[in-house]
């Protein structure tokens, strides 16, 4: 009996053209070699969950997953907890010391066909300013377009999460990907989990105010809200134009901040409600050391409120106001917070699709906007409340396409029992 990776590599022997047509007319895609480029990877971490669902298949038992093949892996550092060489024994898949031999796998040629960049978890300094630690998003992605340009050859990227921990840098990074002429998405896993009830808003809406409520760190749970909100805020009508000024409230401004009319408590509570959480007593329940209150106002006039509240929920929605006043939209993004965490599923179904495509269905110009709304929302709260006006975020891009986990359906997966 084959295991996944022997039936992966029957199939892409088997296929003649990975353009050839199927009995139903349908394309018969090629099974595409990735390279997997980490920081840590444990169980339960973002290379697990999106490493082991490209070898072992979306539930990590050895069946069903998407049309790749993982081929190679570099991680920088290893934990008492590491499972990345008992994988890679399991799956026939070799470590390499750098990332431009897991690239190369010790050739002058690339001998992949995309690449996987998730730098995230892992022992690096946190930035006494910004508050945010310093993961090797951009080094990475360098050390990836490095060897492109030294083999002539340019595949497409996929990056975790936001692009940088500071703004500088990710404005390089999509400077460069752009001149290199690199296909590249980022992002999260929540803009494509399941959403509940599971309606999508059309593009050209009249949107007037989007707040979200959240759990989690101010930085690193603070980019899945940002960009819960972000990719609703871009189907508004003209679309993205971009931000003008982000403020933060700590929790001793965040009184205050209400009564100036900066944030809406029935908006708090409409959210709050969707994921079936409670708005009751929000001054003695919230966490006052680790909570704030991130407000976007954008160019067009439109308004995004992002309340990371621990202490008042563990889930992740929004309320969406729409200019009559009247209409309102209250929705869950629900996560599953268990193993193998099969909310990243849709995610690698979009990478797996942008790999075959090169194109990419969802704007890197998104990430690049949160990870700036991001660096300086998580400033400003450091700084004690102080507003920042952000001319570098004047960003224009059309929505994303890539569609959400239950866009169609309404059910959650039965979960899987270990």
């Amino acid at each position: 009996m084959l295991d996944r990776r022997g039936a992966l590599q029957a199939l892409s022997a088997s296929s003649l053209a990975w353009l050839a047509p199927t009995a139903f007319g349908a394309p018969q895609r090629q099974v595409l070699r990735v390279a997997g480029i980490g920081t840590q990877y444990f169980k339960n971490s973002h290379c697990d969950v999106i490493f082991t669902k490209i070898m072992e298949g979306w539930d990590h038992l050895g069946f069903e997953g998407p049309k790749l093949e993982l081929v190679s892996m570099y991680v920088e550092q290893k934990t008492d907890n590491d499972i990345s060489s008992t994988k890679s024994k399991a799956n026939d898949v070799p470590i390499y010391n750098n990332i431009e031999g897991a690239l190369t796998q010790g050739t002058q040629k690339l001998q992949c066909d995309a690449v996987l960049s998730i730098a995230e978890h892992g022992d690096y300094e946190i930035d006494p300013i910004a508050h945010q630690r310093k993961y090797p998003r951009r080094r990475f992605f360098d050390a990836i377009a490095d060897v492109f340009k030294k083999t002539g050859t340019v595949v497409p990227i996929f990056n975790d999460k936001h692009l940088s921990w500071n703004w500088k840098d990710a404005k390089a990074m999509y400077d460069r990907a752009r001149a290199m002429k690199i296909p590249m998405q980022a992002g999260s896993s929540l803009p494509f989990t399941w959403r509940y009830p599971n309606s999508k808003i059309p593009v050209g809406s009249r949107i007037k105010t989007i707040t979200g409520v959240a759990f989690g760190g101010l930085e690193s749970y603070g980019f899945h809200a940002l960009e819960t909100i972000q990719c609703l805020m871009e189907r508004r009508r003209g679309g993205e134009t971009g931000v003008k000024s982000i403020q933060a409230y700590p929790y001793d401004q965040m009184w205050e901040a209400e009564k100036a009319g900066r944030w809406d408590r029935m908006a708090v509570t409409n959210a709050l409600q969707a994921a079936g959480k409670s708005a009751d007593d929000l001054e003695s329940r919230l966490r006052q050391e680790d909570s704030s209150i991130y407000v976007i106002d954008y160019l067009d006039g439109t308004k995004a409120v992002c309340c990371m509240f621990n202490g008042i929920t563990d889930e992740m929605s929004v309320a969406v106001e729409f200019e009559d006043n009247r209409t309102l939209l209250s929705q869950w993004f629900k996560m599953e917070l268990t193993y193998p965490y099969r909310h990243f599923e849709q995610l690698v179904r979009g990478i797996d699709h942008f790999f075959h495509t090169g194109k990419e269905h969802t704007p890197l110009e998104r990430t690049l906007l949160t990870t700036g709304i991001l660096t300086r929302a998580v400033s400003s709260h450091f700084a004690g409340g102080r507003k920042y006006t952000t001319p570098e975020l004047a960003i224009k891009y059309r929505p994303g396409k890539w569609p959400f986990a239950n866009q169609l359906e309404e059910n959650f997966p039965t979960p899987v029992k270990y």
